[in-house]
């Protein structure tokens, strides 16, 4: 995983505004875990978790968790043979990406899709957990919002009696929907890690009355409290795939580690780390997006004392 998540570091690195298919095609990530027969490398979790690690700390805009996640999940747990052989393959080499509305309030009758939904992950393919099914789908309207998270493109689809291709039963739509909180959180916990670093990086150079910020017990106490979380949230984000229950409690502890994390990050940066020319805003507005994207932590919270108190 250290040779993965290096090799990934890299490459954001060297080519933050690659493109994904120059992303995808060079390093292989979009077909991580897709299986070998479809053209991809049959990764697991693991190599996810390692991948989505690297883009959050890079606050990369890559389409990662809407294709190589959620798609390729949706296609290979609920899409029927012909789905996956059509799909995967375009999938697995990078040819475009994609992204799954979940549930939604479209209605689909007689193969025709209805309605609307809004903040979705930005994707070419649309697939659409709709009428108990799995089906690909092309939005009558478009619509990008201008979001205070630039780095996490959000569209409004519109679908107007579209004609929709079913591709098998929704059996798996909270399984799929789990991997994706589950990809989430290594991008959060990756996130909080760079923060943490960049406070001690400051708290290092910074002097203050002769000496390094660093030194003064207030500053000491607050980055050790971050790093208490940093390694608690890569804790929850590594075993975030073994069940539903571990993926809700990841969703909840690495959504608030993350956004104390970038709130310390500015606090310990001072007047600079409020400035446009600092990147410690970018890392606060992806965390606080990212802690509304599946489910807000107080949301994954009440999904746990559900499964813990039985409803």
């Amino acid at each position: 995983m250290d040779l993965l998540r290096d090799t990934v570091h890299s490459y954001l690195s060297r080519r933050p505004s690659a493109s994904w298919a120059d992303f995808a095609r060079e390093l292989g990530v979009a077909g991580l875990a897709v299986p070998e027969e479809y053209g991809g490398a049959g990764g697991g979790p693991e190599e996810v978790a390692a991948v989505a690690w690297e883009v959050g700390r890079a606050l990369s805009a890559q389409p990662f968790l809407q294709t190589a996640v959620l798609a390729v999940a949706a296609l290979r747990l609920d899409g029927n043979a012909a789905a996956r052989a059509r799909l995967l393959p375009v999938l697995a080499e990078g040819a475009m990406s994609a992204t799954v509305v979940f549930g939604s309030e479209l209605s689909l009758e007689d193969g025709l899709l209805t309605g609307e939904a809004p903040h979705v992950l930005d994707g070419e393919l649309v697939l659409v957990y709709a009428g108990g099914q799995l089906v690909e789908a092309r939005p009558s309207v478009r619509e990008p919002y201008l979001t205070m998270d630039l780095t996490r493109p959000l569209t409004r689809l519109v679908f107007e009696r579209t004609p929709a291709t079913g591709l098998g039963p929704d059996q798996h739509e909270e399984a799929v929907r789990a991997l994706g909180v589950a990809a989430l959180a290594a991008e959060q916990a990756g996130g909080a890690e760079r923060c943490l670093e960049a406070a001690v990086e400051y708290a290092k150079q910074r002097r203050q009355f002769g000496r390094p910020i660093g030194s003064f017990q207030a500053i000491k106490h607050k980055l050790a409290d971050v790093a208490l979380l940093v390694e608690s949230a890569r804790s929850a984000a590594l075993a975030a795939h073994e069940s539903a229950v571990n993926a809700a409690v990841a969703g909840a502890y690495c959504g608030d580690a993350y956004l104390r994390a970038a709130g310390e990050n500015i606090q310990v940066h001072g007047g600079i780390g409020i400035t446009w020319e600092h990147d410690a805003h970018r890392f606060l507005k992806r965390a606080t997006s990212d802690a509304q994207l599946f489910r807000s932590p107080r949301g994954h919270r009440e999904e746990l004392a559900a499964h813990v108190f039985g409803g």
